[in-house]
């Protein structure tokens, strides 16, 4: 993306999108060993995905009854939860187990899915390539890959025309779906974001609900 697009993008940001500081959600999940809840962070995550190589059943895909008045094809965004509902005829959703922003890289807001990529080229931005350097030698674009950050697939978020910069996307690093720890794109394991790019349509409504907010009636 030009230097002049991106500043674009983002003035766009700036109007339609309610940019925030992430709030610390605490994520958890139940362990039926112990028939307890324990935070869920990094170091579980990795222990919990090196121990069964796969995540905890709350972020694995399945279909739920979700209330909405939104039109089936819409995706809303439960950052707090973790969760990436597709909506789905009668009152029913796809959710699917996502990574969301780190502390300080949330946001918020209502935009589309512009355009999207088989197994897409990263080109990091330059925000990322100053304070970043591993993404540095990759400025340019890396190509896509198994080891590409962006996974399988991406779903490319716009706000009117303009790219936010924003993504829904897969990831080579699995056991990060549950946590905080992106720069603000929506991360989801590779099989989940095959599964999603083949029944999202382009020009799809996306909803992000604000972190620390609980997923509300109606929305």
């Amino acid at each position: 993306m030009s230097r002049t697009l991106q500043k674009a993008a983002l003035a766009t940001l700036a109007l339609t999108l309610a940019a925030y500081v992430a709030l610390a959600a605490g994520t958890q999940i139940y362990d039926p060993k112990t028939r307890k809840w324990v935070d869920y962070d990094k170091n579980t995550a990795r222990k919990y995905f090196a121990r069964n190589k796969q995540v905890p059943d709350a972020f694995r895909r399945q279909v739920v009854t979700f209330r909405t008045a939104e039109e089936p094809g819409t995706i809303i965004i439960d950052g707090n939860q973790h969760f990436l509902y597709l909506v789905q005829p009668g009152g029913q959703a796809i959710r699917y187990g996502i990574g969301v922003g780190r502390e300080g890289f949330g946001w918020a807001g209502i935009v589309r899915v512009g355009r999207t990529a088989e197994w897409p080229t990263w080109t990091p931005p330059a925000e990322m390539v100053a304070r970043d350097p591993n993404a540095a030698k990759w400025a340019a674009g890396q190509p896509g890959g198994p080891d590409n950050p962006l996974g399988a697939r991406a779903l490319y978020l716009y706000a009117g025309d303009a790219d936010t910069i924003y993504r829904i996307h897969g990831t080579p690093e699995s056991w990060s779906i549950g946590l905080d720890v992106s720069s603000g794109c929506i991360r989801m394991n590779n099989d989940d974001i095959i599964d999603l790019h083949s029944r999202i349509k382009v020009g799809a409504k996306v909803i992000v609900l604000m972190q620390g907010a609980a997923l509300y009636k109606g929305v």
